[in-house]
C-alpha cells in the first residue's frame, strides 16, 4: 500500500511498529530525521516539562496568546479520545489530512532510521506546525526532558512545572534525580521558569551553571490569592512588562491550578520582548482556558467528573478538590492505572472519600490487572469494590448504581478517562470544563 494513501488510523498502526521499543531515550535518531525535514520552524517556542501540571500550563499559554491575537500551535500527550487532540493550531485539534501528510513526510525522511511512536508523532507535529506558520509553539515533553524527543527544539523559554516521583525506572528514584532530567530542557544563556511550589535545588543549580535566567515560583515571582481574584508580582524584563499584575481571575480547574497559571504568566513575562501581552489579555486568556480531562465535569443524571490524576501528587490534588466539593451523596470511583505507577501511594489520598470502587484493567500492555488494582485499594480502603472486565463496563455499572446526589468520578489514568469519554460519546474539547 502506498504510504501516500494511508488513513490516519493506518498511520497510527504503522508508527507503533517502526521501532522495537516503545521508549528509547536517545536524541540522535530524532535529530537526524528533523535535520532532513529542516525542523523545527523559525518561530518562538516554549517547551514544558514536569511531573504534574504540564498539560494545564500548555492550555493557559495557548489561551493567553490567542487572546493576545497571536497564532498558536501546541503539542501535548497523551490524547483522551482522538489522536488529533495532541496537535492543535489556534486551540483546535487539526484534521486528519495535515497529520497524514506530515506522517508521510516523516516516513520518507527517516529512511531506515527507527523511531518510537512518540518520536514519530513529535516530528509529525513539528511538520504540521512548520506548514501552519504560527507565532508561538508550545510543546509538552512526553517524559523527562533531557532525552525526550521534544528536546530537539531549543526553547525561547523553558517551563518546568511541579516535579514529583513518577517514571522512576527511567528518570531516577528521587525528586532531585528526576528534576535533573527535567532541567535538560534549559539552554545555555536562555530563559526559564520554574512553576513548582516545591522547587528542586538542582533546577537552580543547573540554571546557574548554564547562565540561564530562571524565574522560580515563590522566589523570583509570587502569588497572592485575594479570595476570588489573585495578584502576580515578579521581575519586569522591559518597560512593556509589568512587575505587578493585579485582579487576575482564578483559573478554571480549581485552586490548585494557581501555580500553573502563575507559571504561564511568568513565561509571558520572559517572552514579553518578543510577544507582548497586556494585563487584560492575560486575564481573558486565563479565564478562557479549557483543561480537558482535568476535573472536567459532565452534567446529567448522575453527574460525572473526569480527572487524569495518575500519580500520588495528582491524586492529592483530586482529594483536595473532592473535600472542597463533596457531594451530599456517595462518591462512586471508577478507577484504573498503569502497572508501573505507585498505585497504593496514589489511592491512599482518596481512600476515605470513595464510597464504592469500580475497577478494571486498561486495554494497554502496561495496564495493572484487576487483581493488582483490587489488592492495592483493599490495603487502604474498606469501601465496597467490584472488578470489571473493562473500564467501560465499570463506568456503566457505576452510572447504574448512582442514585440521588451521588457523584461518579472517573480517574487514575489518561487511558481510563479517554476510553470512558469515548464510550459515553463525550468530546473533551466541547464538554463542560
Amino acid at each position: 500500500m502506498s504510504v501516500s494513501r494511508q488513513t490516519l488510523a493506518d498511520w497510527l498502526e504503522h508508527i507503533e511498529r517502526v521501532h522495537f521499543r516503545s521508549i528509547d531515550l536517545t536524541l540522535d535518531r530524532v535529530r537526524r530525521v528533523a535535520h532532513a525535514l529542516r525542523l523545527p520552524a523559525r518561530c518562538r517556542h516554549v517547551v514544558v516539562a514536569g511531573t504534574n501540571g504540564k498539560g494545564s500550563s500548555v492550555a493557559y499559554l495557548e489561551s493567553i496568546y490567542r487572546c493576545a491575537g497571536y497564532r498558536t500551535a501546541a503539542y501535548t500527550s497523551p490524547h483522551l479520545v482522538r489522536y488529533n487532540e495532541r496537535v492543535r493550531v489556534d486551540g483546535t485539534p487539526v484534521d486528519d489530512a495535515p497529520l497524514e501528510s506530515a506522517f508521510e513526510r516523516v516516513e520518507r525522511a527517516r529512511g531506515d532510521i527507527p523511531l518510537t511512536y512518540f518520536e514519530f508523532g513529535t516530528l509529525a507535529a513539528l511538520q504540521v506546525f512548520a506548514e501552519a506558520s504560527p507565532d508561538v509553539v508550545v510543546l509538552e515533553v512526553g517524559m523527562g526532558g533531557r532525552l525526550d524527543a521534544v528536546n530537539i527544539v531549543d526553547a525561547d523559554v523553558a517551563l518546568v512545572t511541579e516535579v514529583g516521583l513518577d517514571h522512576q525506572q527511567w528518570l531516577g528514584d528521587t525528586v532531585e534525580k528526576i528534576a535533573r532530567e527535567k532541567a535538560g530542557i534549559l539552554r545555555y544563556g536562555g530563559r526559564a521558569v520554574g512553576a513548582g511550589t516545591r522547587p528542586p535545588r538542582v533546577l537552580s543549580e543547573i540554571a546557574a551553571a548554564r547562565r540561564c535566567d530562571l524565574w522560580q515560583y515563590g522566589v523570583d515571582y509570587r502569588v497572592v490569592d485575594d479570595g476570588g481574584r489573585w495578584h502576580w508580582t515578579g521581575p519586569a524584563r522591559s518597560r512593556s512588562a509589568r512587575a505587578t499584575l493585579t485582579d487576575l481571575p482564578l483559573p478554571p480547574g480549581g485552586p490548585h491550578q494557581l501555580a500553573n497559571a502563575a507559571g504561564a504568566v511568568a513565561v509571558t513575562g520572559q517572552m514579553n520582548d518578543f510577544l507582548p501581552v497586556s494585563e487584560r489579555q492575560l486575564a481573558d486568556g486565563i479565564a478562557g482556558a479549557r483543561l480537558p480531562g482535568r476535573l472536567q465535569r459532565a452534567g446529567g443524571n448522575p453527574p460525572l467528573v473526569f480527572d487524569v490524576a495518575h500519580n500520588a501528587d495528582g491524586l492529592a490534588v483530586l482529594s483536595r478538590w473532592l473535600r472542597e466539593n463533596r457531594p451530599r451523596g456517595r462518591i462512586l470511583g471508577v478507577f484504573s492505572m498503569l502497572a508501573d505507577k505507585d498505585i497504593v501511594s496514589s489511592v491512599r489520598h482518596v481512600a476515605d472519600l470513595v464510597g464504592e470502587w469500580y475497577v478494571a484493567p486498561l486495554d494497554n500492555p502496561r495496564a495493572a490487572d484487576a487483581a493488582t488494582l483490587t489488592a492495592a485499594i483493599g490495603g487502604v480502603s474498606t469501601a465496597p469494590l467490584t472488578a470489571w472486565d473493562s473500564v467501560q463496563a465499570a463506568a456503566d455499572a457505576a452510572i447504574r448504581a448512582a442514585v440521588g446526589d451521588d457523584l461518579v468520578v472517573v480517574f487514575g489514568s489518561f487511558y481510563a478517562v479517554g476510553d470512558i469519554m469515548r464510550h459515553l460519546r463525550l468530546d473533551p474539547y466541547s464538554a463542560p470544563a
